[in-house]
């Protein structure tokens, strides 16, 4: 990967805004008309770079230190904490989005995804008064953040090798069509439903920066759209979690049906790009 060109300080927090809305539930937002599908290696270029400035400058390894010792302590935070907790895992999220969108690979390093997994796990138990798991798990990140494996996360993810604009392409296509077979069922597990709100995640966090890179208002729609999808289903699955926590529900068993309001928003989501663009589309596409 090329150095890092800094961005200016309006870019960034132009970003952090829109990452703090994107669980927002606009009612009454609808879909672009067309979808703004197109990104040149550019522009993919950009919006990496913008995504890792955005983590470097906010997810500061000392205050994670200080939290987990907190953590390990309690087992749990006080809520500015938590609310510092919620930024910097925020970044972390959004870089792992990222990681997964632009990669040859489509996958974020390995170090740096157990890191993510591990925030995530973390929060789930102190938001749940589960101050034994909860410090379990800060013991766990506190050894992820070590200066060895912190030096080789940053190695790991300086290291990245970025797809072309064609094979970008395909792979969003083939997300939203992961999407439409899996709302062919009638109902699904929380372990499906998850899988189905990162897909979702992953799109809003592409229009989140791309919206805070260039302005426009149909990226902004898009962003807007999405982040709805977002809110809804994230409201839910933290009460599919705490419905499996409770033992009240198995996580990766039991069946439910999707609530209407979310369905109806994801089909009009795969559909619209599904049947506007071929997905053996060339390279020199542009919507």
């Amino acid at each position: 990967m090329t150095a890092l060109a800094p961005f200016p300080p309006s870019v960034v927090d132009a970003l952090f805004e829109a990452v703090e809305m994107d669980d927002v539930v606009d009612p009454v937002v609808s879909l672009p008309d067309p979808i703004p599908m197109a990104c040149d290696a550019a522009e993919m270029r950009r919006c990496l770079d913008l995504c890792l400035q955005f983590w470097r400058e906010g997810a500061i390894r000392q205050d994670l230190l200080s939290l987990t010792g907190t953590l390990l302590r309690t087992g749990d935070l006080p809520p500015d904490q938590r609310r510092r907790y919620k930024l910097i895992r925020a970044r972390y999220k959004h870089l792992r989005f990222a990681l997964v969108l632009y990669s040859a690979a489509h996958r974020a390093p390995l170090l740096f995804r157990a890191t993510v997994a591990v925030m995530g796990h973390l929060q789930d138990a102190y938001r749940n008064d589960r101050h034994g798991a909860a410090r379990r798990y800060a013991l766990v990140l506190r050894s992820l953040l070590t200066w060895p494996v912190w030096r080789a996360v940053q190695r790991q993810v300086g290291a990245l090798r970025l797809d072309d604009a064609e094979g970008f392409l395909r792979y969003r296509l083939s997300e939203l069509q992961r999407l439409s077979q899996w709302l062919a069922a009638e109902t699904l597990t929380a372990h499906r439903f998850h899988a189905m709100r990162k897909i979702v995640s992953r799109m809003v966090s592409f229009y989140d920066t791309r919206r805070s890179l260039a302005p426009c208002e149909q990226t902004y729609q898009m962003s807007r759209y999405l982040s709805a999808i977002n809110g809804l289903m994230g409201g839910m699955h933290d009460d599919l979690v705490e419905s499996a926590v409770s033992g009240l529900q198995d996580y990766h068993r039991d069946a439910f049906l999707l609530p209407q309001d979310i369905r109806s928003r994801l089909q009009a989501l795969t559909q619209t790009p599904r049947n506007a663009v071929p997905i053996d589309m060339p390279a020199s596409f542009r919507s």
